[in-house]
């Protein structure tokens, strides 16, 4: 019996761009973890899964609403990096050139749409804690 390639028999995706500007890869954190090639391009942000080419994310830039990322040490390092949807939700990856990454961001989508996560900080734990009293 002949051998076939698994990735031969799944349906092939439209990619959105048609030339991609910048690419790097990273995680995927939605339903499971998953690894892949995060792509920024012309008319949109794409995700595809290294292992399964059914699993994957396009979000045209006139879907998104804003993009967050965790900021940490003044900027040093970004750990995440989230997609806020208008209709589908918040999509949360991480990748290997953060900085990067948004900056190529940027030029598509509006830098002040670009925010910071809210994060924990000690003041905020010790006031939290105080009221509780």
């Amino acid at each position: 019996m002949k051998k076939t390639d698994r990735r031969s028999r799944e349906q092939i995706v439209e990619p959105l761009n048609p030339t991609p500007e910048f690419m790097t890869m990273g995680n995927g954190f939605h339903q499971i973890t998953s690894y892949g090639a995060l792509i920024v391009g012309e008319k949109g942000f794409e995700y595809y899964n290294e292992r399964t080419l059914k699993d994957f994310i396009q979000i045209p830039w006139e879907e998104l609403d804003l993009i967050i990322g965790s900021i940490y040490f003044g900027g040093r390092f970004i750990p995440r990096i989230a997609f806020r949807t208008r209709n589908n939700g918040t999509y949360v990856f991480s990748c290997r050139k953060p900085h990067a990454f948004l900056r190529a961001c940027r030029e598509h989508f509006p830098a002040e749409r670009i925010v910071r996560s809210k994060t924990m900080t000690i003041e905020s734990i010790i006031c939290r804690h105080s009221t509780r009293v």
